[in-house]
C-alpha cells in the first residue's frame, strides 16, 4: 500500500520531476465511478508505455500487482492480477494474483524474478494506496516508481516504471486494521476500472509495431 500526498503537493512534485527528468506526465486522478473516463486513462497509460518502449529499447510490459488477499483494503492488486490473468491477456505479463500474491514478505524475490525473466520490460506497478478522504475511490496513474507499504508504516523497495493505485482510505489513519474495514465493493469498483483500462491498453499494443 502506497501513501499519496495531498493533491497540491503532488502537483508541485510532478512539476519538479518534469523539469528535472524531462517527464511531461503528471499524476492523474480518475473517479472509478465514472466509467466514461476509462478510455482516457487507457490512452494515457498506453502513451507512457509507448514512450518507454520506444526511447529506452524496452520490449514487453509487466503488470506487477501488489497486495494480499488477507486484507480487504490491500486486496486490490491481487484482484486485478486475477482478473487480468483470467482475461487471457497476451501482450501483458501479470505477476501477483489471488493464488500467488506479491506482498511485503516476497516483494524482493518477485522483483528479482521479473528482472531475470523480463529484463527489458516496462513494469507497471499496481497497489492500493491511502490519500485524502476526497479522493477515496479514485484511481491514480503516473510515471515513476511507487514504494509499497508507506500507507501502513512499512518501508519496501521502490518498484515500477509506471504506477497505478486505487485509493482505499485516508492518510490520517495508518492503522493496519483500517484496511480490514474497507468495503469490498469499493475495491472491486477500482479493480474493474483498472482492468478495463488494461484490456484497452492491450488492444492498443496489438496495433503497434514497437512491442
Amino acid at each position: 500500500m502506497k501513501l499519496l500526498k495531498r493533491k497540491s503537493e503532488m502537483k508541485i512534485e510532478g512539476q519538479q520531476a518534469e523539469r528535472k527528468n524531462g517527464n511531461r506526465y503528471g499524476i492523474y486522478y480518475f473517479d472509478s465511478r465514472q466509467k466514461g473516463d476509462v478510455r482516457y486513462c487507457a490512452g494515457l497509460m498506453c502513451a507512457m508505455i509507448g514512450e518507454l518502449l520506444s526511447t529506452r529499447e524496452r520490449n514487453g510490459v509487466v503488470f506487477l500487482c501488489i497486495g494480499t488477499d488477507r486484507s480487504t483494503g490491500d486486496s486490490l492488486g491481487p484482484l486485478i492480477g486475477y482478473k487480468l490473468s483470467s482475461g487471457n491477456v497476451r501482450r501483458l505479463q501479470v505477476v501477483g494474483t489471488l493464488e500467488r500474491p506479491v506482498h511485503a514478505m516476497n516483494l524482493e524475490q518477485y522483483v528479482r524474478m521479473i528482472h531475470q525473466r523480463y529484463p527489458r520490460s516496462v513494469i507497471v506497478a499496481v497497489d492500493a494506496s491511502v490519500g485524502s478522504m476526497e479522493h477515496v475511490g479514485c484511481v491514480t496513474l503516473g510515471r515513476g516508481s511507487l514504494r509499497p507499504g508507506l500507507g501502513v508504516a512499512k518501508e519496501l523497495q521502490a518498484v515500477g516504471d509506471i504506477f497505478l493505485t486505487g485509493i482505499v482510505g485516508g492518510y490520517g489513519n495508518r492503522d493496519p486494521l483500517m484496511l480490514q474495514s474497507v468495503r469490498l465493493s469499493l475495491v472491486m469498483q477500482m479493480a474493474d476500472y483498472i482492468c478495463e483500462s488494461a484490456f484497452l491498453v492491450e488492444q492498443f499494443l496489438e496495433n503497434r509495431t514497437w512491442i
